[in-house]
C-alpha cells in the first residue's frame, strides 16, 4: 500500500480484499449504509466517530489515519467546529499532541475559531491534561489579533502557571513573558496572578519588583473591598476573599523592609495586617484569615526584633512557634539566619526541633505554601546551618550542609546558591574530609555540564 493512499481507498481496499459488501461493512462499523457510501465516494464528510469506528473494525490502532485525516479533512477544507473540536478532543484523549498540535495551527487563520480554541483548553485544563491545553493557549495567544484582549492575557496566564517549576533560571523568563499582560486581566484574575508572580519572584529575590507589585495589589485590592466590588458575582471573584490580598500586600512588603535591614519600617507594615480594624463584619472565612494573619503577625514582630540585635527574645520567640507547628520550618529558617548574624548560640534550638529541619511541603491554615518559596527557603536554610557550625569549628558538619546546600541550588539552578556554597567550601576545604571533597567535586562537575557555566574550570 503506498502512502498517499487516501482514508477512502483504504477503506475501499479493505471491503474489496475481504470480499464485503457495503452494507455488511456498515453494520460492522454501526454507521448507516447510505452515510457510510456517501463518505467513500466523497459526497459526505467523515467525522472522527465515524473514523474511529471504521479503524476499529478494519483491526487498526487508535489513531491510525489521523495524519491523513488532517491533511484530507481539515487542510483540504474548510472544516466545520462539529468536526474539527471532536478531533481535537480526541487527540488529547489519545496523547497524539503532534497530530492536535498539526491540526490547529493548520485552522488557525480562521479567528472565528479561536473562542472555541480557548474554551477547549480551559476543558483540557479542568480534566488535567495540561500538555493538551498548554499547546491550544500557545495557538490562540500567537493568533490573537487583539493585542488588548481580555483572552489573550488570560492564554499568557495560563501558560505561565504551567511555565512555572523548581528552576529560577526558567522561572525569570516565564515572569518576563508575562509580565505585560498582568494589567490586562480583569479584576478578579489580575488578583490572583499578582499573588502567583509574586511568589515565583520571592526566590529570584526581586525585590524591587516585588516592592513594586505588592503595592499595586493591595492599592487594587483595596479599592474594590472599599467600593464592594468583591460582592459583585457576575465579574466573577478572586480565589480568596478580597481581604486577603490587601493583608498580603503588607506582608510583603514587610518582608522587603525586613531583608533590607529596615527593621522599624518592617515593624510599621506588621502593623497593618494585624487585626485590621477597617474590615467590616467579617465572615468566617474572613476571620480564618485575619487570625491567621494575626498569627503572622506576632512571629514577625519576634523576627525583626530577634533580626536586629535583641536575643532576649529568642526564648519567646521560639515557645510561640512550638504551639503552632505550621510555623516551625519557616521561623527555623529566619532563627538560623539571625544566629549566625549576630553570633547568638542556637544548638538548644537545633536540638529542639531537628525533625523539622528537612524539605517537605509547608501550609498554614489558609493556604498550601509555594512550592518554589519552601525549595528556596530549604536550600538557603542549609547553607546557614553549615555556616553555623563552620564558625563553631565543627567542620564536617558544616561542610556536610554547605554541599547538601550546593545541590539544591543546582537542582533549583539558583546562581547565588550555587556561588554562595562554593564560595564557603573553597575557604574551608583545607577541614573536608575525602568523602565531602568528592562529593563536592562531583557537584562541581554537574554544574560545568550546564551551558551558562561551561567556561568554568575543574576545581
Amino acid at each position: 500500500m503506498k502512502a498517499t493512499t487516501t482514508i477512502r481507498g483504504e477503506i475501499e481496499h479493505f471491503i474489496k480484499e475481504r470480499g464485503l459488501t457495503i452494507n455488511q461493512f456498515a453494520r460492522a462499523t454501526g454507521i448507516n449504509s447510505g452515510t457510510l457510501s456517501s463518505i467513500i465516494n466523497g459526497r459526505r464528510p467523515l467525522s472522527v466517530k465515524q473514523l474511529d469506528q471504521i479503524t476499529s473494525v478494519m483491526g487498526l490502532e487508535e489513531g491510525h489515519f489521523f495524519e491523513r485525516y488532517i491533511e484530507e479533512c481539515i487542510f483540504h477544507s474548510t472544516p466545520d467546529w462539529r468536526r474539527l473540536g471532536p478531533f481535537l478532543y480526541r487527540c488529547m484523549e489519545l496523547d497524539k499532541l503532534d497530530c492536535l498540535d498539526t491540526a490547529v495551527r493548520m485552522t488557525l487563520d480562521n479567528t472565528t475559531y479561536l473562542p472555541m480554541l480557548y474554551e477547549l483548553a480551559e476543558t483540557f485544563v479542568q480534566e488535567a491534561k495540561y500538555k493538551a491545553a498548554l499547546l491550544l493557549y500557545e495557538c490562540v495567544a500567537e493568533s490573537e489579533k487583539y493585542q488588548h484582549s481580555e483572552r489573550l492575557a488570560l492564554c499568557h496566564y495560563r501558560l505561565f502557571k504551567h511555565r512555572i517549576e523548581n528552576n529560577h533560571e526558567s522561572n525569570g523568563r516565564a515572569i518576563v513573558l508575562f509580565g505585560s499582560y498582568l494589567e490586562r486581566l480583569n479584576e478578579a484574575d489580575q488578583l490572583d496572578a499578582y499573588v502567583q508572580v509574586i511568589n515565583v519572584s520571592l526566590p529570584l529575590d526581586r525585590w524591587d519588583s516585588i516592592r513594586n507589585l505588592a503595592e499595586r495589589m493591595g492599592k487594587k485590592a483595596r479599592i474594590q473591598y472599599d467600593n464592594g466590588n468583591y460582592l459583585d458575582t457576575d465579574s466573577g471573584k478572586p480565589n480568596q476573599p478580597i481581604i486577603f490580598y490587601v493583608l498580603y500586600s503588607y506582608l510583603v512588603l514587610e518582608n522587603y523592609y525586613t531583608q533590607s535591614g529596615d527593621y522599624e519600617r518592617a515593624l510599621q507594615h506588621v502593623s497593618h495586617y494585624d487585626l485590621p480594624d477597617w474590615i467590616v463584619n467579617p465572615s468566617e472565612e474572613e476571620r480564618k484569615i485575619i487570625n491567621q494573619f494575626h498569627e503572622w503577625a506576632v512571629a514577625n514582630r519576634y523576627l525583626n526584633r530577634l533580626l536586629s540585635g535583641d536575643r532576649e527574645v529568642l526564648p519567646e520567640y521560639v515557645e510561640y512557634i512550638s504551639k503552632r507547628e505550621d510555623e516551625i520550618f519557616t521561623s527555623i529558617c529566619n532563627i538560623v539566619l539571625a544566629a549566625n548574624r549576630h553570633k547568638i548560640p542556637i544548638n538548644h534550638v537545633l536540638e529542639r526541633f531537628k525533625d523539622f529541619l528537612v524539605y517537605r511541603s509547608q501550609r498554614n491554615n489558609i493556604s498550601t505554601i509555594n512550592e518554589q518559596v519552601t525549595l528556596n527557603r530549604y536550600t538557603r536554610l542549609l547553607a546557614e546551618l553549615g555556616i553555623y557550625y563552620l564558625n563553631a569549628e565543627q567542620y564536617d558538619r558544616g561542610l556536610a550542609y554547605i554541599v547538601d546546600s550546593f545541590e539544591y541550588s543546582i537542582r533549583i539552578r539558583s546562581d547565588k546558591g550555587m556561588l554562595r556554597c562554593m564560595g564557603l567550601f573553597e575557604q574551608f576545604r583545607s577541614f573536608a574530609s575525602p568523602e565531602i571533597q568528592q562529593r563536592y567535586q562531583e557537584l562541581i562537575n554537574e554544574v560545568q555540564k550546564l551551558s551558562v557555566y561551561a567556561w568554568m574550570p575543574v576545581v
